[in-house]
């Protein structure tokens, strides 16, 4: 329900609540923050009783926001980045995150309801009816595990209601053509069973222009309903089932080129990469080389399915709860992306992925409020995942012209297929002693099992037939240009790896005051290794484990009567081995390990209740992100190598240098305000700021990659009332431009041009909505 006079009921804020009291006479108005209940620790709890650094962003402020995915979700909060790339998707988190390979599970867990969502692909799954998104920084190994070795995303759908409730709303942006219908509708079906369906659909024309095809992109096509089922058996027994699917489609990527610097040297010195096009015949091929949000490229699209049952049993037995979750994940996506993102056909890429996912969690709790509580459990996953990639040189293409002797190479494709199988098992507990009325020694471990089988084979195709070519030139050609095959020298690998660990935690906990905790928390981290999908060189396949330690102290605090609260963490993360993803200078990406790495830093948030009607939402975070052993790392275009040589390749010494997507400063201010009108209406403001700073968004860490800094802000006016809602949103009010991220054109450097493409954010947009609930 939405609020009707702000001093007397509840008035929603950020997944909180500013809760107002009737003012008597001579008393001064009471303003209180109710609490947030997050489930980080697997039990629902004040989010001031956590000692974990953590963000919420509530159901209620994505929806009125439109933040549709977690690309979204990083602008309302500190030390979380994400982007998407033409090869997959990455978030970090304290700017620890996964390379550009698809072989890789992300760093930063994301689990729905429990359920681990490790592949990359499954980020770019659009939000369909959350209650709220929790952001935990730092390794969270013992009780969620499989790989959250720089922190977890935490969402949690809404649950059935034991009243009959629903919603429908409209979206609309005409800055891009954007309309996204949504609607729920919730309740109880009998005395003891309740369910829930949510549905949405969202389509956008694009806020791009293609001058190259004439339209607009990025065209997106969104689909996804969920059935949600809770029957309350019994006093002790209760059980929910969830199954959901969603079906997204994109046309087009918002990539252009940036850079367009002449040759220096070479057959093409003082020509740059345009007019190389239009001396091949191609002079329209390129028409922009500066972010203006204008592109030339050719054949974009990707279309994506999802699949997810999730069973959730919870049984008391005596004063114990024994919770039971059993799930299974699917997926499959096929994409097409235009390499070398111009209008002249060049070459094409191709991909896609079959994922199949069954996972089973049994564990126990003890009750709270004793000397001792604890939490102990059992998991097992399995999965399998089937990857291809090509990259296909069209017999029309302008190579033939610019590089004679790849003519033959023309009308083949190069073939890499990858197969992925992991058997993971672990075992958890985790307990909490509160000796004496203010201090609390939590003591956990996890012993995490993991088998995985690694195959990939690259071959060499004749495009028209899609056979392996006959050819015994064609191979040697590609050879010569990195990419070993089957046919010439041999490409097919097989491995398997398995690898035991246990991951340990500690941490004290003192309540100095009623309303101050501070904490101190040792923790430890880690993440499988694995099998490169789709390195150029059979030399690369297999890649290490990396391990993270923690060091972490923090405070949370209320004042002035619960009307403020403050909380404020120190951290230190050491990583062994991080798994890392280059670019190789041509036509891939080689998967290493960079053998230290320090992150530290402060992270600074908090609510304020400033007025009756005005309350703030705050975080601050500073980033310290340093290599301090990274000597064997891939060299970016025109930088001298002086690192070591790894078979036989030289390579590039990162060591003292900062990682990609690791601004020293990021922050966010959110304020909201609240006005009671006439004829039981009620007018909400909300004012977003968020800001991050400098930083370098080029995977080799190419100077051509640094970013400025960048503030971000939101503007949402809402009409409301008992029913209904009319809101408009303007997102992106300055209409800041900043580049999310910077490549280089492939095969542009065999030219000796600088030519250089960058994915880039969406402009100002407004957006209308309109909504109906009971």
């Amino acid at each position: 329900m939405y609020p009707m006079v702000p001093r007397l009921t509840p008035v929603l804020f950020c997944g909180a609540v500013l809760a107002g009291s009737p003012v008597q006479a001579g008393e001064a108005p009471t303003r209180v923050l109710e609490e947030i209940i997050v489930t980080a620790q697997k039990r629902a709890e004040s989010l001031q009783d956590v000692p974990i650094s953590i963000s919420t962003v509530s159901g209620e402020k994505m929806t009125e926001n439109a933040i549709f995915k977690i690309d979204d979700l990083q602008a309302f909060v500190p030390n979380l980045s994400m982007t998407e790339t033409g090869l997959s998707t990455q978030v970090l988190i304290r700017g620890i995150g996964s390379g550009n390979n698809p072989a890789f599970e992300q760093s930063v867990g994301t689990y729905v309801d429990g359920i681990h969502y490790g592949r990359s692909q499954l980020l770019r799954l659009p939000f369909l009816d959350l209650e709220r998104v929790e952001v935990l920084r730092g390794p969270q190994s013992i009780l969620f595990g499989k790989n959250s070795i720089a922190g977890a995303l935490n969402l949690t759908t809404a649950a059935p209601t034991d009243v009959l409730e629903g919603q429908a709303s409209i979206n609309y942006s005409a800055d891009g053509g954007a309309a996204e219908y949504t609607g729920v509708i919730s309740g109880p079906i009998s005395e003891r069973l309740s369910g829930r369906l949510a549905a949405r659909q969202l389509d956008e024309d694009g806020w791009m222009k293609n001058t190259f095809k004439g339209q607009d992109e990025v065209e997106r096509d969104e689909s996804a309903v969920r059935l949600s089922l809770r029957w309350d058996a019994s006093d002790d027994l209760r059980v929910d089932l969830k199954a959901e699917w969603a079906e997204f489609d994109n046309v087009g990527r918002p990539v252009e080129i940036v850079k367009d610097d002449s040759a220096v040297a070479g057959p093409f010195q003082g020509l740059n990469f345009a007019q190389i096009l239009g001396v091949v015949g191609y002079p329209g091929a390129l028409e922009h080389d500066e972010d203006n949000r204008r592109q030339t490229d050719g054949r974009e699209l990707s279309n994506n399915e999802v699949r997810n049952v999730t069973l959730n049993v919870d049984l008391s037995v005596g004063e114990l709860t024994v919770t039971a979750i059993s799930a299974f994940l699917s997926y499959e996506f096929d994409e097409i992306y235009d390499g070398d993102w111009v209008g002249a056909p060049m070459f094409l890429g191709g991909g896609g992925e079959n994922y199949e996912q069954f996972s089973q969690e049994l564990r126990v709790a003890s009750p709270t409020g004793g000397t001792i509580d604890w939490i102990a459990g059992v998991f097992y996953q399995t999965s399998e995942l089937r990857y291809y990639d090509r990259l296909i040189f069209p017999a029309n293409s302008v190579l033939s012209a610019l590089l004679p002797p790849a003519g033959p190479i023309l009308g083949s494709e190069v073939a890499r297929d990858f197969q992925g199988d992991s058997d993971l098992a672990a075992v958890f507990a985790q307990a909490t002693w509160h000796f004496g009325d203010r201090t609390h020694l939590a003591v956990g471990g996890r012993y995490t099992w993991e088998d995985k089988k690694g195959f990939r084979e690259v071959n060499i195709l004749d495009s028209a037939s899609g056979a392996v070519t006959s050819s015994p030139v064609v191979p040697i050609i590609w050879s010569a240009l990195g990419i070993a095959s089957e046919q010439a020298g041999g490409h097919s690998i097989a491995a398997s790896r398995s690898e035991a660990v246990f991951t340990p935690l500690i941490n004290l906990v003192w309540d100095a005051t009623d309303d101050t905790m501070l904490y101190g928390t040792y923790s430890t981290g880690f993440k499988a290794g694995g099998f490169d999908a789709r390195a150029n060189s059979p030399s690369y396949f297999e890649f290490r484990d990396e391990e993270a330690t923690t060091f972490e102290v923090g405070a949370k605090s209320t004042f002035f009567n619960g009307a403020t609260e403050l909380n404020v963490a120190l951290y230190r993360t050491e990583y062994d081995n991080l798994q890392t993803s280059q670019f190789d200078g041509g036509l891939g990406f080689t998967v290493g390990n960079a053998k230290e790495t320090v992150v530290q830093g402060i992270e600074l948030d908090g609510r304020w209740a400033m007025t009756e009607s005005l309350a703030m939402n705050f975080g601050l975070a500073y980033l310290d992100h340093e290599y301090k052993d990274f000597r064997n790392g891939n060299c970016y275009a025109g930088q001298v190598p002086d690192g070591d040589v790894v078979n036989g390749i030289p390579l590039c010494d990162y060591s003292g240098k900062s990682g990609w997507y690791t601004p020293e400063l990021s922050g966010i201010l959110s304020l909201r305000h609240v006005t009671a009108l006439p004829a039981g209406l009620t007018l909400q403001s909300n004012f977003d700021v968020s800001y991050q700073g400098e930083q370098n968004v080029h995977v080799n860490l190419d100077p051509n990659g640094e970013i400025d800094a960048t503030t971000r802000m939101n503007l949402r006016l809402a009409l409301q009332a008992q029913s209904w809602e009319l809101a408009l949103l303007v997102q992106n009010l300055t209409d800041e431009q900043p580049l999310t991220l910077v490549s280089d054109v492939a095969l542009t450097s065999s030219f000796g041009t600088s030519t250089y493409n960058a994915f880039v954010t969406r402009p100002r947009t407004t957006y209308l909505r309109a909504s109906y609930h009971f």
